[in-house]
């Protein structure tokens, strides 16, 4: 089977390459994926940047929805069946409450073997069953930026009808928190670099949509949300945008640290969170009931990801690239090619 891997870091070094077909283990599923999707995570693991003591070769990728085609031997006492169209987790082994260390070290694509591949393993009790009347490109989207948005607002955050929420940009968490914040019935206020992106974010369900060309936008989303600030922020960019999160964010509310898009080290001044009682919340994607509470609500209002671009699996530098740069609005997607032997 062909998969997509590196053998030494650097996105000059994303390869596809041929693999030998995986064979699940008792307790495992073999997956014939149907689709995958790449989340900044993946360019970070790619570049060696996330963690540089990963093993290599590494077969990169989190998220991904295929169907089953193999159950390993214990693995029929799990319910699922051959022809199940399922996603994996992202943390191996983390069903429900908080994550423990050891699920949180068991993450796919790194340091775990990845699914963007023809075929996938995973631990049976480490899938979600989702429904044939979804496509599986959406599916696909959802396993890692869909259940962050979701844990940070709703099982972490407590989100509730009335609040003000606030998201960072157009990647895939942020455009999930603005259609999950809408469900839970907030006001968003959205913020982008890019004039052309704001009457995007409008039509998603942003309330407000800031162009941000610097540094000060935290003190006008605080006079947008009525002076005192906004309930919940998605700080999807690290240290780079934080100080303008604990600006906007109003005394006593949340402030989601997700992702690290704009840095994830440097100097930061913690004081104003010590002095309005803001709760900095960190946020690793979530568990299986996170997964499962995320999909019943997404399909109870018929909501769809948003999907930029969608590459074969073949071209899948072309779309870490295509990450790394910025210009996305979005999920960026991989299926396999045509003719494959997946």
């Amino acid at each position: 089977m062909r998969a997509v891997r590196v053998n030494a870091f650097g996105l000059d070094q994303v390869v596809v390459a041929e693999e030998d077909r995986p064979a699940p283990a008792a307790d495992e599923v073999l997956i014939r994926v149907l689709a995958c999707s790449l989340n900044y995570r993946d360019v970070l693991v790619a570049r060696g940047e996330y963690n540089p003591h990963y093993p290599l070769p590494l077969i990169l990728g989190s998220d991904c929805c295929g169907e089953i085609v193999e159950l390993g031997a214990d693995a029929h006492a799990s319910g699922l069946r051959v022809g199940d169209r399922v996603c994996p987790i992202f943390s191996r082994g983390w069903l429900t409450g908080s994550p423990t260390r050891n699920a949180v070290r068991n993450s796919l694509g790194g340091p775990l073997p990845g699914v963007f591949a023809e075929l996938a393993v995973a631990r049976a009790d480490s899938v979600v069953v989702v429904p044939s009347t979804l496509d599986p490109l959406e599916a696909a989207c959802l396993p890692c930026a869909g259940v962050t948005a979701w844990s940070a607002l709703a099982t972490l955050g407590n989100v509730q009808a009335g609040d003000v929420v606030l998201t960072i940009g157009s990647g895939g968490v942020s455009l999930f928190g603005i259609q999950l914040a809408g469900l839970l019935g907030a006001r968003v206020i959205a913020t982008t670099r890019t004039p052309e992106k704001r009457a995007r974010l409008l039509a998603l369900g942003a309330h407000e949509a800031l162009v941000t060309a610097g540094p000060g936008y935290g003190e006008t989303v605080r006079r947008l949300a009525g002076g005192e600030g906004v309930d919940h922020v998605l700080e999807v960019g690290g240290v780079g945008t934080l100080p303008e999160s604990l600006a906007a964010v109003r005394p006593g509310g949340t402030v989601s640290l997700i992702g690290v898009l704009a840095g994830g080290r440097g100097p930061v001044d913690l004081r104003p969170a010590v002095m309005r009682n803001v709760r900095l919340q960190g946020v690793f994607v979530g568990s299986r009931s996170s997964f499962e509470a995320l999909l019943a609500a997404w399909l109870s209002r018929g909501l769809r990801p948003v999907i930029d671009t969608v590459y074969p699996l073949s071209r899948a530098r072309d779309a870490f690239e295509h990450l790394a740069s910025g210009r996305h609005f979005g999920k960026i997607c991989l299926v396999p090619d045509e003719g494959s032997r997946g």
